[in-house]
């Protein structure tokens, strides 16, 4: 774990209520996709935990949903702002366990993470299918980021707006060596 200075040098909506905030400062602690962070809110006695989602050079990228008021606060913040950042927390995800074919799966918030896990694994030649799971089309993020990467990008909505109607469970094949998850318990 290390505490750091950061400087926002991207804040930026996604959907509504999702935001993605790039910063730069000490990433030196962050060794593993699946790591998080604990973020200092002025006015806020506890941190925030947010999920990496990915971490290049002395670049770290959060995407947030803003649900309470340390996130809204976030949504706020501007580019030249800076933040106190705990970071390196957390084990991450063991990319040895992938096999030839691994098999992402993320509901909503839970996709960020996923990202700099895909990345890692393309980077190793893997062939990578990412199942991604949203309520309804208006909240989507991410799918074009992983289609960059050159994954087989799946997407489900409860309601059927866009991609495959259902739960990530119903795009689900046999097809894959090994699954990652992140996302609400009720999907896991």
């Amino acid at each position: 774990m290390k505490q750091s200075i950061f400087t926002i040098i991207e804040n930026a909506a996604l959907t509504r209520d999702v935001w993605r905030m790039r910063l730069r400062g000490d990433t030196s602690a962050i060794t593993a996709a699946g790591q998080f962070v604990n973020v200092q809110l002025d006015g806020l006695f506890l941190r925030r935990p947010i999920s990496v989602c990915d971490c290049e050079g002395d670049v770290l990228t959060l995407i947030y949903k803003v649900v309470g008021k340390g996130t809204a606060q976030m949504a706020k913040m501007s580019a030249g702002e800076t933040l106190d950042v705990l970071t390196g927390l957390g084990n991450g995800y063991d990319l040895t366990l992938a096999g030839e074919h691994p098999l992402l799966i993320g509901g909503g918030v839970g996709v960020p993470p996923l990202y700099m896990l895909a990345k890692q694994l393309r980077a190793r030649g893997l062939r990578v299918s990412v199942i991604l799971g949203f309520n309804t089309e208006s909240e989507i993020f991410c799918r074009e980021d992983f289609a960059a990467l050159g994954c087989d990008v799946t997407v489900t909505t409860v309601d059927g707006s866009y991609g495959t109607k259902g739960f990530v469970t119903d795009a689900m094949g046999a097809d894959y060596s090994y699954f990652y998850t992140c996302g609400p318990e009720p999907m896991l």
